[in-house]
C-alpha cells in the first residue's frame, strides 16, 4: 500500500531539486451511487453518476452538462457544511472563500479544531439530521477513511480528475481519495527556546521542562497519534507498532518536559505550548501568520520522519449532497490543489500538474528544501490502523497525561 505515493514523493524531491526546470503557470473506480440523502434534498437535475474529464477547448460533451447540472443542484441546496477545517489549516480559509465566491453557495464551518474520530462521530449522531450541526463532507487522516467506509459513514463520487489520483491514495470504488500531504515537523517559538530541538531524543532534555506538547489529543486526533508513530520510529520501533513512541512519551511526561494540552497557534505563541510536532504545512502557516511576533522555527527531526496524507469523503447523510460533490470537484481542481500549495501542503495531484507546467513558480520556491524529505515513511493504511488502535488503547495507561484543549 502507497508505494506508488513514496515513488511519486521521490519525483516531487527530485523536482524541487530541479525547480529551474518546471514550466511556470503537488474509492474504487465504480459508478458513484446516488443515496437516499441525495435523492431525498438533491435538486431533479442533480447528476447521479461520475462527472466525466473536461472536454479540450470548444468541445461539448455530456461530462460538461453534467458539470453544469452539479453546479445548478448545489446552488439550489445553498449551502456546504464543513467540520475540522482550521482556516490556517493547509490555507482553508482562501479555499473556503473561494469556493464560496466562485458558485454563490453558503459555507457552514463546524467545530474547526475537531480530530478526525470527532469527524466520524459528527456524521453517527446526525444520521437523518439536516440541520446545521450534520457535516457534508470531512477531511480525515488515511486510517479513517477505510473505517468510515466499513461503517457506512461515506458514500462514493469519483470527480473528474480522478484518475490523476494515485491509485494507491484512493479507495477504489470512490468512497475516500487522498487530498494532499505533508511531513511531522517541529514547530518552535525561538523566543522562549534558546536551543531548538533537531530531533525527537533533543526533547527529554532538562531544558525543555514544561515545553513540549501535542498539535491534538492522541486518542482522537490523526495528527497526533502518528506523531506516536514517528517517536517510535525515531527510537527503533516501527510504524505499526508504537510501543517505543507510547514509552518515549511516559518519558517526557515522566521528566515534566510534557504539556498535556493541545498546541495551538496562540498556545505557541503566548509560550504555552512552546515547542510542539505537526504537520510541516501546519507550522509553516503558523509561522508566516505570527509574522515574527513570536518568530517560530520549523525544522523536519533528523529521524522518525513520518510522512502523512489526509483523504475527503462525503457523508452518508449529507444534507446538501450536491453542494459536496460540487466541494469535491473544486477542491481536485487544478485551482484547488493550487490553493492547498499554497499552504505549503502538496497536493495529491501534485506530479500530474508539474508535468503539465500549471503549478506557479513562486509557489514551487516557497517550498522547504527537498532533503528535509528524502527520509521520509509513507505509512499504509493497515500500519497507520494498528498503530491508531494501539495508541488509542494505550495511552492512558501507559503515558497517563490526559491531553485537553487548554482553558
Amino acid at each position: 500500500m502507497l508505494s506508488q505515493i513514496v515513488r511519486k514523493a521521490t519525483l516531487v524531491l527530485l523536482l524541487l531539486l530541479a525547480i529551474a526546470l518546471v514550466a511556470c503557470g503537488g474509492g474504487e473506480a465504480a459508478e458513484p451511487a446516488a443515496d437516499e440523502a441525495a435523492e431525498n434534498t438533491a435538486a431533479e437535475a442533480a447528476p447521479t453518476e461520475a462527472v466525466e474529464p473536461a472536454p479540450a477547448e470548444g468541445e461539448a460533451t455530456s461530462g460538461e452538462m453534467n458539470m453544469d447540472a452539479l453546479v445548478a443542484a448545489a446552488q439550489a441546496e445553498g449551502m456546504l457544511t464543513t467540520i475540522a477545517l482550521p482556516r490556517d489549516w493547509c490555507n482553508y480559509g482562501e479555499m473556503i472563500d473561494s469556493f464560496s465566491e466562485k458558485y454563490g453557495i453558503t459555507v457552514n464551518e463546524l467545530d474547526p479544531n475537531a480530530g478526525s474520530a470527532d469527524e466520524l462521530e459528527a456524521i453517527r449522531a446526525n444520521q437523518g439530521n439536516t440541520g446545521p450541526q450534520a457535516p457534508d463532507v470531512i477531511d480525515v487522516g488515511l486510517a479513517f477513511g477505510p473505517q468510515a467506509k466499513d461503517e457506512g459513514l461515506i458514500q462514493p463520487y469519483k470527480v473528474s480528475t480522478w484518475d490523476s489520483i494515485p491509485d494507491d491514495a484512493k479507495d477504489p470504488d470512490g468512497y475516500w481519495y487522498g487530498d494532499y500531504y505533508g511531513v511531522l515537523a517541529f514547530a518552535t517559538n525561538t523566543d522562549v527556546v534558546e536551543n531548538v530541538p533537531q530531533d525527537w531524543s533533543d526533547l527529554l532534555k532538562p531544558e525543555y521542562a514544561g515545553q513540549f506538547a501535542l498539535a491534538g489529543d492522541p486518542r482522537l486526533s490523526n495528527q497526533a497519534i502518528l506523531s506516536v508513530m514517528a517517536a517510535s520510529i525515531a527510537y527503533g520501533g516501527t510504524a505499526s507498532d508504537p510501543a517505543a513512541g507510547l514509552d518515549f512519551f511516559k518519558q517526557l511526561n515522566d521528566a515534566g518536559n510534557f504539556v498535556p494540552v493541545i498546541a495551538l497557534p496562540g498556545t505557541i505563541a503566548q509560550g504555552e505550548t512552546p515547542i510542539t510536532v505537526a504537520w510541516d504545512y501546519n507550522g509553516l502557516a503558523w509561522r508566516d501568520s505570527l509574522a515574527g511576533n513570536p518568530p517560530v522555527e520549523v525544522t523536519v527531526p533528523k529521524s522518525g520522519v513520518v510522512a502523512g496524507v489526509y483523504v475527503q469523503a462525503i457523508s452518508a447523510y449529507a444534507p446538501h449532497p450536491n453542494a459536496a460533490k460540487l466541494w469535491m470537484e473544486y477542491l481536485y481542481s487544478d485551482e484547488g490543489q493550487n490553493v492547498w500549495l499554497k499552504g505549503y501542503c502538496h497536493p495529491i495531484r501534485f506530479n500530474d500538474m508539474a508535468e503539465r507546467g500549471v503549478i506557479p513558480q513562486e509557489l514551487l520556491d516557497k517550498l522547504p528544501p527537498a532533503e528535509a524529505y528524502a527520509n521520509a515513511v509513507f505509512p499504509t493504511v493497515e500500519e497507520q490502523n494498528a498503530n491508531k488502535e494501539a495508541v488509542v488503547a494505550n495511552w492512558d495507561s501507559v503515558v497517563g497525561a490526559d491531553v485537553k484543549e487548554a482553558p
